[in-house]
């Protein structure tokens, strides 16, 4: 399974990490991890873009996540979080260089309940 990681590391590489399913509160695979965004000067996660389709049907292929929305569920082999069909269609649309763009983080961290990860 790609990005299935069963090592009771704690720590897992980047390259595990892609395809690694996303698991909606119902407990369902909603969808998978495309790429890692990590902040360059403190080396923290800050979103994990996700690969969302089959089920939820959602018009746009990926979102930008906040990386705090996720945790680790090792009894799946992915990761689960609490964020809904709903809240994603609702989501901020990002602009073409969202990660450049302070107010939509502001915005999207927002949305979904979760501190500013720069604060």
């Amino acid at each position: 399974m790609p990005g299935h990681d069963s090592s009771p590391s704690p720590v897992i590489s980047s390259d595990r990490v892609k395809g690694t399913a996303v698991f909606g509160a119902e407990g369902r695979q909603v969808g998978t991890i495309d790429h890692l965004v990590i902040e360059k000067a403190s080396g923290r996660i800050v979103y994990a873009v996700m690969s969302f389709g089959g089920p939820l049907g959602l018009g746009r292929d990926s979102y930008p996540i906040p990386w705090a929305a996720l945790a680790y569920d090792t009894t799946v082999g992915g990761y689960v979080t609490s964020i809904t069909e709903e809240q994603l269609r609702a989501a901020p649309a990002h602009p073409e260089d969202w990660a450049q763009d302070r107010e939509w983080e502001e915005a999207t961290h927002t949305h979904y309940g979760l501190p500013y990860y720069w604060v």
